[in-house]
């Protein structure tokens, strides 16, 4: 995998002087975002799982990527006059009000299938058994555990390699059993789970912002 350019991202160094203790992770957190990019680029979708505040977080990041996130992401002019066409009294209102997306699904909100997967077969592969019907070979999978060792979140990314889906670890300083699973682990140096994820916030606050210049640097 080819390491971005690091002056093509001015945002990480902004990044690294607010956080200095995340200025080591400078190379995992440029290749997780290589992930990203060539995932969003092929059309792929990204997945995302973890449990608790990890699981909030999961959600967190699917509302940065699939709407704006520092930008407005305007429809192209192509889509706005297909809108209009179709629709001529509120074409324009629709296409004023759609942003452009990079798809991403939290799988922790399917509160009907998790709970009745969790009750009919086994609690500890919910994750996995979404990503099995979901996944397609070159989507992502991105994988939050403090730990690095939850079960669920491990026997996810176990199945994304075995898919062909490309895997990110956030994890806390001790890595757990994801830091030798997933493509690539962000490995933030905390040892207690609110002090780790006080550190995944801007971690993935600046992957969302770092693929939305990339795919709409116009916007």
């Amino acid at each position: 995998m080819n390491e971005p350019d690091p002056n093509s991202h001015p945002s990480f160094f902004h990044l690294a002087e607010r956080y200095p203790q995340l200025e080591p992770l400078r190379e995992e957190i440029l290749a997780a975002y290589e992930v990203l990019r060539t995932g969003f680029s092929g059309g792929k979708t990204l997945f995302l799982c973890g449990n608790g505040g990890s699981a909030a977080d999961a959600e967190h990041i699917v509302g940065e990527l699939m709407k704006g996130y520092l930008k407005s992401r305007p429809v192209p002019g192509e889509l706005r006059k297909q809108l209009v066409r179709q629709h001529p009294t509120d074409g324009n209102y629709l296409a004023d009000h759609l942003q452009g997306a990079l798809p991403a699904v939290a799988l922790t909100g399917h509160s009907s299938l998790s709970s009745a997967f969790a009750n009919d077969v086994a609690a500890d592969m919910g994750f996995a058994q979404q990503l099995y019907g979901y996944g397609r070979p070159g989507d992502m999978l991105l994988a939050i555990s403090t730990s690095g060792n939850s079960t669920n979140v491990v026997n996810a990314v176990k199945l994304a390699q075995v898919l062909g889906i490309a895997s990110i670890g956030l994890t806390g300083g001790g890595g757990g059993l994801l830091a030798d699973l997933c493509t690539v682990t962000i490995r933030v140096p905390e040892r207690s789970t609110p002090r780790i994820q006080e550190l995944h916030l801007p971690v993935y606050h600046w992957l969302c912002e770092a693929v939305e210049e990339h795919f709409f640097p116009d916007a």
